[in-house]
């Protein structure tokens, strides 16, 4: 692996990392970083999956505790053996559907005009959920072991969503929680906890279905991504947490509307030359 390219991956795992778990879509800044850096092709579309895996092992390593506890008490702990059932329920929507339809949606809107489009039209919904003052927001859950299964459904359609490349898997998790009536942190919480099956279940599969495309050679560049992406995760998480216990989601849709307005005016102009 050359130096430009190792340039290249450390860029676009630490892309990864920053915005897996903030509600700006992780899979639109890939594709939209992927096109400026010439980073493309089908080997980058595997490596910009199974890079995710880096990000999921930060939150394992944030929620260590709670993970170690919930696998510790499958045998015998009825709560923790009903937080994994809504995990899996939550997870299944967005798992079944990917397998049906995935082809489809990379061939179509693994693009950067519909992911421009795509962050418009979230950055909208982010706000107009957001749109009552925070004194008028009475959450009808507070802890992620408070939900029922109606809830873990609700969500893991919401997640159904963020098949869509722009649409922010996070976000669609996270708001779609909050309008079903979690409040912000048990849905964000919620929503780390779910990425765990969902984006180690797409890194596997994505691997799997790219078995016979992949080769040794380029062990090292998926290796440096993940790293990358792992730390540049670990410290967007924790500040995420921070963040959430004062402020709303506002400026990641206005972010979203700007950076998806900017999209399409280079892509019209031809300022940028984007690469589908």
């Amino acid at each position: 692996m050359d130096l430009l390219l190792a340039i290249k991956v450390i860029i676009m795992g630490i892309v990864e990392g920053l915005t897996e778990f903030l509600p700006i879509s992780s899979t639109g800044h890939l594709i939209l970083t992927g096109s400026l850096l010439n980073f493309t092709g089908e080997t980058q579309k595997v490596f910009e999956i199974v890079i995710q895996a880096g990000a999921i092992f930060a939150v394992c390593w944030e929620y260590r505790a709670k993970i170690a506890s919930v696998l510790c008490g499958l045998g015998s702990d009825a709560k923790a053996r009903f937080f994994a059932l809504k995990l899996i329920i939550a997870f299944l929507p967005a798992a079944l559907l990917g397998m049906l339809f995935s082809k489809h949606i990379k061939a179509v809107l693994f693009a950067p005009v519909p992911v421009a489009l795509a962050f418009i039209i979230g950055g909208f919904i982010i706000l107009w959920v957001e749109r009552k003052p925070a004194d008028q927001q009475v959450a009808r859950i507070d802890s992620v072991d408070d939900m029922t299964i109606t809830d873990a459904i609700k969500i893991g359609l919401a997640q159904a969503f963020a098949l869509i490349p722009g649409t922010s898997r996070s976000g669609a998790t996270i708001i779609g929680g909050m309008l079903f009536g979690l409040s912000r942190k048990a849905a964000t919480e919620f929503s780390f906890f779910l990425a765990i099956p969902t984006l180690l279940g797409a890194t596997v599969y994505s691997l799997y279905k790219a078995r016979n495309d992949l080769s040794m050679a380029d062990v090292p560049m998926f290796t440096l991504g993940t790293v990358a992406a792992f730390i540049s995760a670990f410290f967007c998480v924790r500040w995420l947490l921070r963040y959430i216990s004062s402020h709303d989601f506002k400026v990641f849709a206005w972010y979203r509307i700007a950076f998806g307005i900017m999209i399409l005016i280079t892509a019209y102009t031809g300022a940028i030359q984007w690469v589908d």
